[in-house]
């Protein structure tokens, strides 16, 4: 009960001034206000005494409310402040100056104002329920709309506010409802059978809620009816509403079908996310707002040949009814104006057909730009590639859809310029860019997908979320991009969108950092990444994409640090853990594949590499690692396919155009890989593996001096053990043997001292100073210690002079392979 007097124009409390009283109730009195301090008007909501003095109601209530003001959506009411004055605990919010749905209902209005309003509503409840936040007073009262049909949603947290934690279900009653003269008024009309009976409610309570809201705003009546609270509350839990086009006979079918499932008492068969509702309502609204404008766009044209069908068919009509009498007349009359009929409904049908093949989307490739990073921090520059990537591989799952790899799409990172000229560079009909920026713990993520054929937006959203649930964000994201792409799935390939992600948002983060570093392929970043992996795992044991970054970061140990085979058995293990939570995850089959084949396992890493393709036969990666996998057999032209294939699933990746030029040159395709290694610097002047193999095929073509400018230029980009052995050689080879003996007395120094040097890498220098001996004792020592990398000896350049020799064949039957 509120005891407290009545507050009085132009009273002070803090600082605000109070102007007038706008309304009062059970949850208290609200009056419009002058901020003073800020010069704003804002609505003063005073919470009545009885519960202002229950610390613990009050401390409840005010956690919700901070996480509600945090919502920052348009259709929310924002709340600038809870505070308390002169004994009096107050919510300050904007000040709406509209009415209530209360005011709309019975006014009859139309479908399309109702599905606007719906639309707003539900969008809303998507961004809070998003946020953990449950309204549980969905009402009439609860909503407002302004003059210009923006629609606000009051009150978040107050429902928590007014139930006591062991509220059962006839203290909800007495509490949520208010009673005149037997009648049931107020909150109770709108609860969910689970509300009614006090059990713990989620989100599809609002759900329900919603349902009712808007039956009634249909209809005019409510869904639920009773003389007392008895009889209400027995309604909502045993009662089914009579189907709203009983009241309301034209309301559409699918309107109809949309309230009926919200209605749904048993939750289980409710909308299970108001997501889904929402995205059920956008598109009756849509259906409809097609239709109207089809009406109003039919042409002339359009109606003269239904006219004309008609003339035609009015004179047949005549015709054969003078040739009939009475009852017959009748009868042909009747057939020949179904006739009519019939050919107007055609004409108008093939215009319709028309117009919709002329404007229909149908989109089967797409790009998914770097979303760029607004923030300018450095330290969140994970969330922007993470996000893009994770948008990028979420996508990648779905049948019939060519998604652009992440390697051709961050060619474009940073780079101010059309996105149009992008997509038709990449040959996708769509393109989606984005731009991330983030303010404390909130994360504002803008989106557009644009048809690259006629510069026309499909679609774009702006999604204010905390930087916590960048997960949600990813998949709501990819949700609604598969909408826009007309794709029709089954319910099974809907969930292939989130099916290996976790639900620990921070296990979510860590990946995304995870994959960041990993993506930097530098030694330092490598184990940056193992940690962040580690972390992911840790906070979701059950993360199976967590373990696979584990497997990819401690594959690529030995490449840039120098590791044995410590690290590949690692990654056996880590890739066994993910498919052992997952076994449908590509990605991880064909990590383990890769793992097989550094372990020297060939026939392991052919069955892995046959499932992850079977999994997704569009992952470039697996074909690139596959392609290496046959080069170690000596599957020279598999491994060319395989190569192609990356390279033609992720045409603008300098990585997969250099691997293609690489498998060139060992075919001994000089004058193609040439022209590839020129294609892939100019697709990236700084890649080293480019400017490497280049200077391998010049060495090849005995045009030495460019050679070595090459081969020293990639040291230059990239300062790798990989790429000094090259130059190395390189040296070697040109008779610069000073240069070469200097190189690999450094390498063999690093070795000795942290082993962050492959004995191969110096082998080959060896290889190519004509000392077969030292060059095999340093093979020796990497097969000693299980390197995964040993097998390259079958192809790289620099080892073909040691393969007439007697310990080749040696060399290779210890890695279980035919010489």
């Amino acid at each position: 009960m509120n005891t407290q007097p009545r507050l009085k124009a132009k009273q002070q409390i803090a600082h605000y001034q109070i102007v007038s009283l706008l309304g009062a109730g059970g949850m208290g009195e609200v009056y419009l206000a002058d901020d003073e301090k800020l010069g704003r008007r804002v609505a003063l909501k005073f919470l009545p005494g009885d519960l202002s003095a229950n610390d613990e109601r009050v401390q409840r209530f005010a956690q919700e409310a901070r996480a509600a003001s945090a919502l920052n959506h348009p259709n929310i009411l924002t709340i600038y402040e809870i505070g308390e004055a002169e004994g009096r605990r107050f919510i300050a919010t904007e000040f709406v100056n509209g009415t209530t749905l209360r005011d709309q209902i019975g006014l009859a209005p139309s479908i399309a104002e109702v599905l606007n309003i719906a639309e707003q509503i539900a969008s809303a409840l998507t961004a809070a329920h998003a946020a953990g936040i449950i309204h549980r007073d969905i009402k009439p009262e609860n909503i407002m709309v302004r003059a210009d049909g923006i629609v606000k949603i009051l009150d978040f947290g107050l429902a928590k506010l007014a139930l006591a934690t062991d509220a059962g279900p006839d203290d909800a009653t007495r509490q949520l409802v208010r009673t005149s003269a037997g009648v049931v008024m107020g909150t109770a009309a709108y609860m969910s059978p689970e509300q009614a009976r006090g059990q713990t409610v989620d989100a599809r309570s609002d759900i329900f809620s919603l349902g009712v809201v808007l039956y009634e705003l249909i209809s005019g009546r409510r869904a639920f009816e009773g003389e007392t609270a008895s009889d209400l509350l027995a309604a909502i839990l045993k009662t089914e509403p009579a189907p709203v086009a009983q009241h309301v006979p034209d309301v559409p079918a699918e309107l109809s079908r949309i309230l009926t499932k919200a209605l749904r008492k048993d939750r289980e068969e409710r909308y299970q996310t108001i997501k889904e509702m929402l995205l059920d309502i956008r598109a009756l609204k849509r259906e409809l707002e097609f239709q109207q404008n089809l009406e109003r766009s039919v042409t002339p044209d359009a109606r003269a040949t239904a006219t004309a069908d008609k003339t035609t068919a009015e004179q047949a009509q005549k015709t054969v009814a003078s040739g009939v009498n009475g009852q017959r007349s009748i009868r042909w009359q009747g057939l020949l104006a179904l006739v009519v009929l019939i050919l107007i409904a055609a004409a108008a049908g093939v215009w319709v057909y028309r117009h919709a093949r002329e404007n229909e989307v149908a989109i089967e490739s797409i790009a998914v730009l770097p979303f760029a990073n607004q923030t300018n921090d450095p330290n969140t520059e994970y969330l922007s590639d993470g996000l893009t990537e994770s948008v990028i591989n979420s996508l990648a799952q779905l049948p019939n859809l060519r998604v652009i790899p992440r390697d051709s799409v961050f060619r474009y990172k940073n780079k101010v310029g059309d996105s149009l000229a992008a997509g038709q560079e990449l040959g996708v009909r769509a393109v989606l860019t984005g731009r991330v920026t983030q303010r404390g713990n909130d994360l504002i993520v803008s989106t557009e997908l644009v048809d690259v054929r006629d510069n026309k937006q499909l679609w774009g959203e702006q999604y204010n979320r905390a930087i916590t649930d960048a997960l949600a964000l990813q998949q709501e994201i990819s949700r609604e991009i598969t909408e826009k792409l007309r794709l029709k799935l089954s319910g099974e390939q809907r969930k292939q969108l989130t099916a290996h992600d976790t639900t620990n948002s921070e296990a979510y983060q860590f990946y995304l950092k995870g994959r960041y570093y990993w993506n930097k392929r530098t030694a330092e970043n490598i184990h940056k990444a193992i940690d962040q992996f580690q972390q992911a795992a840790d906070k979701d044991p059950n993360y199976a994409l967590a373990y696979v970054g584990l497997a990819d970061a401690n594959m690529f140990l030995e490449e840039y640090d120098g590791a044995g085979s410590d690290s590949h058995l690692r990654a056996i293990a880590f890739a066994q853990r993910a498919l052992a939570i997952d076994p449908s995850v590509p990605e991880a089959h064909a990590s383990l594949a890769t793992a097989y084949t550094h372990a020297w396992q060939w026939e392991k890493a052919e069955a892995e590499y046959k499932r992850a393709l079977e999994l997704n036969p569009n992952y470039s990666l697996t074909h690139h690692w596959l392609n290496l996998h046959q080069r170690n057999l000596r599957r020279f032209d598999e491994s060319l396919a395989e190569s192609r294939r990356a390279h033609e699933l992720d045409p603008l990746s300098p990585t997969l155009s250099a691997s293609l030029a690489k498998i060139l040159l060992v075919r001994g395709d000089l004058q193609a890989a040439m022209e590839q290694c020129l294609k892939t610097i100019e697709l990236d002047p700084n890649s080293a593996a480019g400017h490497n193999h280049l200077g391998l095929v010049y060495l090849k073509l005995n045009r030495n001096a460019e050679a070595l400018v090459e081969l020293k230029k990639a040291t230059e980009l990239v300062p790798q053990p990989r790429w000094f052995s090259g130059l190395g050689y390189g040296y070697a080879v040109t008779g610069h043997r000073a240069e070469a003996l200097a190189l690999v007395a450094k390498f063999e120094a690093r070795f000795n001292a942290d082993g962050a040097m492959t004995g191969e890498n110096i082998a080959a220098v060896y290889a190519g100073l004509g000392d077969k001996d030292r060059a095999f004792a340093w093979l020796e020592k990497d097969f000693k210690r299980h390197a995964g990398l040993l097998p390259r000896v079958r192809w790289e350049v620099a080892f073909e002079t040691l393969r007439s020799d007697p310990r080749y064949a040696n060399l290779l039957r210890g890695m279980h392979i035919e010489p």
